[in-house]
């Protein structure tokens, strides 16, 4: 069956709905590379904020977990950089599920400990730890990533932590065309982010596509 889908709209006002509950929420926000997916999540959280008040969301990026630059050099992977075994899995699942039980309601009066989580610095290509709080007031996060509903270990565990996944849908064109723009504001000409957005990029999207059947909701982007 086809998830229901939503515009980004509707999708905004759902997140600031999950918001108000007593429990935090964890959203997960999948999608092919370029589908929108860190657009779409930060719009969330600064409309969630403005709604509710500042904090009340914060975004996680799934791509802090990509391994280093180093790591991936020593393992031969560099050049499939965003494959689904660049990135440490393990360590991801592992945040998520701090993330949720850190903001169980006996730990919502703001004396819990901050989680905190790495983030990706695209100006240096690479990922930064300790670089997100998330503090036990903390009622929703928004964490986006190409993988989340997938059906390998330890991936598959991620659809029993979060509270909803959103896969983001866009037109194949429009999407491409995002990849390349990304990679040449990265430093690639024309030719090579072509190349790297039909060649890498495309690969992962291929895997990403099918994983849409398992999605709580699907997002126009």
């Amino acid at each position: 069956m086809t998830p229901h889908e939503m515009s980004v709209d509707e999708a905004v006002d759902r997140a600031v709905e999950l918001a108000t509950g007593g429990r935090r929420t964890v959203l997960g926000i999948v999608g092919a590379p370029g589908a929108g997916k860190s657009t779409l999540a930060r719009r969330i959280v600064v409309a969630v904020d403005d709604a509710l008040g500042s904090g009340t969301a914060v975004q996680v990026p799934m791509d802090g977990f990509h391994l280093s630059n180093a790591a991936l050099d020593a393992l031969g992977r560099h050049d499939r950089k965003g494959a689904i075994d660049t990135f440490d899995a393990d360590g991801y699942v592992a945040l998520v599920r701090r993330l949720v039980g850190a903001g169980e309601p006996d730990q919502a009066d703001g004396h819990g400990p901050v989680v905190w989580a790495p983030d990706f610095d695209r100006r240096v290509d690479e990922p930064v730890a300790g670089s997100i709080p998330v503090p036990p007031s903390t009622r929703l996060v928004v964490s986006e990533g190409n993988y989340l509903l997938d059906d390998s270990a330890p991936w598959a565990t991620l659809r029993d932590l979060v509270t909803e996944t959103w896969f983001c849908t866009v037109d194949e064109t429009v999407r491409v065309d995002r990849l390349v723009g990304r990679h040449m504001r990265h430093g690639r000409d024309h030719e090579a982010a072509r190349r790297w957005a039909v060649e890498v990029d495309g690969v992962n999207a291929a895997r990403v596509a099918p994983t849409v059947i398992r999605a709580s909701r699907t997002v126009r982007t």
